[in-house]
């Protein structure tokens, strides 16, 4: 784990919220066409109309997520799919509660 990509992926109040919006998907989006929500994740324009900002900000939040590995993006199509890699989501709280 890159301690400091991660940290600088959690120092957003916006990537959090992401972040906790895809822990129930099911109950923070509406279906999409393609995909189902909890196995293949949460398309990105979903989550910019969720957030009320525009496909390029998600973007950018999604890559930061991504590369701290807090996500995993899957492509379908033209669209791509965002869930939250619990396996490195624990790690981090194990690092924090750890002392880092």
């Amino acid at each position: 784990m890159k301690i400091g990509i991660t940290l600088r992926a959690l120092s957003n109040e916006r990537r959090l919220q992401i972040l906790e919006w895809l822990r129930d998907p099911r109950k923070h989006f509406r279906e999409q066409a393609d995909g189902d929500l909890v196995e293949d994740g949460v398309c990105g324009l979903l989550i910019a109309e969720k957030l009320g900002v525009s496909a390029p900000t998600v973007s950018e939040h999604m890559r930061v997520l991504t590369a701290a590995k807090l996500v995993r993006a899957k492509r379908i199509r033209q669209w791509t799919m965002y869930r939250r890699n619990e396996t490195a989501i624990a790690a981090v709280k194990r690092a924090i509660q750890d002392g880092l």
